[in-house]
């Protein structure tokens, strides 16, 4: 299966992951898109052995959008520590029914998580063993039926913006997990990393990946439009 490379130098590589990707493998036993970048550079660069590959961040599986790689240990752990230190800035599309109350707002929750239902919940006060979670959103676009959110991810909980948006009655579309009735056609809900953006490890340069919209999703082609440029 072809990847789609966002961005590529001797340090990082980073793709556009599909809604049936995993970042890394699980019990599922599916190919992870890790394994898929490994070949693509083993490939490509006609490297004998093992190809070094470490895994920056994640998506869940049903998101779309930026997957960033590092390709050497030092771009790894100097990723690792900018994450840790919130010198990474992560923006995500949302499509949602619900309209929002406010047009743009700062959403703080404390995050919960259920390992065994791989599911998070979001409470307004602290809880034994959950973890404060803050996002902004702001409304971009409507349709006749859907209306699109702008995403700034403060904090990197599990979940946290499927948890945060359906708790103020606002779940992603195709999220069945979270309260959505229906799922989407391909299985997958309609969030998408849009664009990461930091200063490159190594070179010490401002690196901004955007990442194109699911084409094959309809909805999305509606609000193509509107956000062009965004």
């Amino acid at each position: 299966m072809k990847i789609e490379i966002l961005y590529e130098d001797n340090h990082l590589i980073a793709v556009n992951k599909t809604g049936s990707d995993l970042v890394q493998g699980d019990d599922t036993g599916d190919e992870p898109l890790s394994d898929k970048v490994k070949e693509y550079i083993k490939n490509k660069y006609e490297k004998p052995g093992d190809v070094y590959l470490g895994v920056v961040h994640r998506l869940d599986r049903p998101v779309t959008g930026v997957v960033l790689f590092a390709r050497t240990s030092k771009a790894l752990s100097r990723m690792n520590k900018m994450f840790q230190d919130k010198e990474v800035k992560k923006t995500y599309w949302a499509i949602v029914q619900e309209l929002p109350e406010q047009d743009e707002a700062t959403l703080k929750h404390f995050i919960l998580k259920d390992s065994k239902k791989n599911k998070s919940y979001a409470f307004p006060k602290m809880r034994s063993g959950a973890k404060e979670a803050i996002l902004t959103y702001k409304l971009i676009s409507s349709s006749a039926r859907y209306h699109m959110l702008e995403v700034d991810l403060q904090t990197g909980r599990h979940h946290q913006i499927r948890a945060q948006l359906a708790k103020i009655g606002c779940p992603i579309r195709g999220d069945l997990k979270y309260g959505f009735p229906r799922s989407n056609p391909d299985g997958g809900i309609s969030l998408h990393a849009r664009r990461i953006s930091f200063i490159h490890p190594v070179k010490q340069e401002r690196v901004e990946i955007v990442a194109p919209y699911p084409k094959e999703d309809k909805l999305w082609k509606e609000f193509a439009n509107v956000t062009q440029g965004k």
